[in-house]
């Protein structure tokens, strides 16, 4: 039997990924207040978030889960919040279209603040110093100060969290995703790319079937879920302190909440069965993403799955695979098997950034063929075991970066300085992110149509 869960029972675990704070007391003091906060989300809002992954658990339902690497205090501002916002919708219309069935938002913002380190140091020039550990703990500046853990981050995390909040709703509820306006989500740096013509011929079809809707009594006047959407927030539960702080219970049920988000997911290098990110995760009744790596075993995965979803609730748990596009079919098919064997409620999502990660003239970069195939790799081993392929789990933005290398404007090693703005890993821009869309649109069609979907040329095979 498990012992009794606590919002504070995983201080008493083995912790990964844990900040070295020089002042304790301080700490306290920042979790102390942050724990009179307001709540950011609401427990009703993650338990209709929690219905609706549920339908991707059955096949009835797609889910499309994005944003930024590592959101930043510099970089926060509406046009920024707003052009993301238009990436999302427009990845969104052209998988519900192809799909035909409902699409899952949900952003990785508002919250996406803390990033795990594969070394707790970096050394340049021979100097070496702490790691930058998201801008909830210290400075991306390369100096000792600004890498010392400070817990006052904590707070403006939370406001800027819930700045932006404010923002999304207003942007998903207030009109702004209308469908009548599906022409003007484009940003202009896409609109005359190869993505950008085709969603414009999209969009066109769009707006033809909406006038004829129009003309038969139907509108988005008429019909409010034409007219607005639902938008979730996510982001990797790693700085447990602040989750424990804005944990709260539900006045309704009687259950406990993360209410730093609708939805946190453990990461591939926190998900020890015996540590303290999977026992705060499994008391919480929010969503819950476990990102699923190479090293992880089937039987290992089973015992993750029933520590944090014992009744098998429908909708509770998304694994997100995250393997490397040379390593999908190695791994991929004995957890997909496991999982079915043990009739186990799962969301499926495909994570192809963290995987498909190199270095090229000094810059992390992820070439998108890379991620391309590990999508088509990902939906090859579902089609192959009977399983619903649920969705994807993308690093991108709205800005006009050069991150990641290829795309249909194509993206060479040599541009990478150009407009290198990550403050930590390689993001899709929106052109690429639109690319990736239509894609995983492609297969969703085929799938739905119950044909064998369109084999895409990978360069350099």
């Amino acid at each position: 039997m498990p012992t009794p869960w606590k919002p504070d029972s995983w201080r008493a675990l083995p912790i990964q990924q844990v900040p070295d704070y020089p002042d304790m007391a301080e700490l306290a003091a920042v979790e102390g207040r942050l724990a009179t906060y307001p709540p950011l989300v609401f427990a009703g809002e993650a338990r209709k978030l929690k219905k609706q992954l549920a339908k991707v658990a059955a096949g009835e339902a797609f889910l499309l889960q994005g944003g930024d690497c590592a959101e930043s205090f510099a970089e926060h501002g509406a046009d920024n919040i707003r052009d993301f916002f238009r990436v999302f919708l427009q990845m969104a219309v052209v998988l519900t279209y192809a799909a035909a069935q409902p699409v899952v938002k949900v952003g990785r913002i508002a919250g996406q603040f803390a990033k795990p380190r594969s070394k707790p140091t970096e050394t340049i020039n021979g100097i070496e110093l702490p790691a930058y550990r998201g801008d909830i703990v210290n400075g991306t500046e390369f100096t000792a100060e600004a890498r010392i853990p400070d817990p006052k981050r904590q707070e403006m995390a939370y406001r800027q969290s819930a700045a932006t909040l404010n923002l999304l709703r207003a942007f998903a509820q207030g009109g702004y995703a209308n469908l009548d306006n599906v022409h003007q989500w484009m940003l202009g740096f896409v609109n005359g790319s190869p993505q950008g013509s085709r969603y414009q011929m999209l969009a066109d079809r769009i707006s033809e079937a909406l006038a004829f809707m129009r003309a038969c009594g139907i509108s988005p006047d008429s019909v409010p879920d034409m007219r607005t959407t639902d938008f979730y927030t996510s982001h990797e539960a790693l700085l447990l302190g602040y989750e424990q702080a804005l944990t709260r219970v539900d006045s309704t049920s009687g259950d406990w909440y993360a209410t730093s988000g609708h939805m946190i997911w453990i990461g591939d290098r926190t998900r020890q069965p015996d540590h303290a990110h999977i026992e705060f995760c499994r008391g919480v009744k929010n969503p819950i993403g476990l990102k699923c790596g190479p090293s992880l075993a089937p039987d290992e995965l089973i015992r993750l799955i029933d520590t944090l979803n014992p009744t098998n609730e429908p909708g509770r748990l998304t694994l997100i695979a995250r393997f490397g596009a040379d390593k999908v079919g190695d791994h991929l098919p004995a957890l997909v098997r496991a999982v079915k064997r043990e009739g186990r409620s799962v969301v499926w999502s495909c994570d192809p950034m963290h995987g498909n990660t190199i270095t090229l003239n000094s810059y992390k970069t992820r070439p998108f063929d890379r991620i391309l195939k590990e999508v088509e790799a990902f939906f090859e081993v579902h089609r192959a075991e009977g399983t619903h392929a649920g969705g994807i789990h993308v690093e991108m933005t709205g800005r006009d970066v050069t991150e990641c290398t290829g795309g249909a404007v194509a993206i060479s090693g040599e541009q990478l300085s150009d407009r290198y703005h990550t403050h930590c890993d390689p993001r899709l821009n929106a052109d690429q992110a639109l690319e990736l869309a239509f894609l995983v649109a492609e297969n969703l069609k085929k799938e739905r149509d119950g044909k064998e979907p369109v084999q895409y040329a990978i360069a350099g095979e």
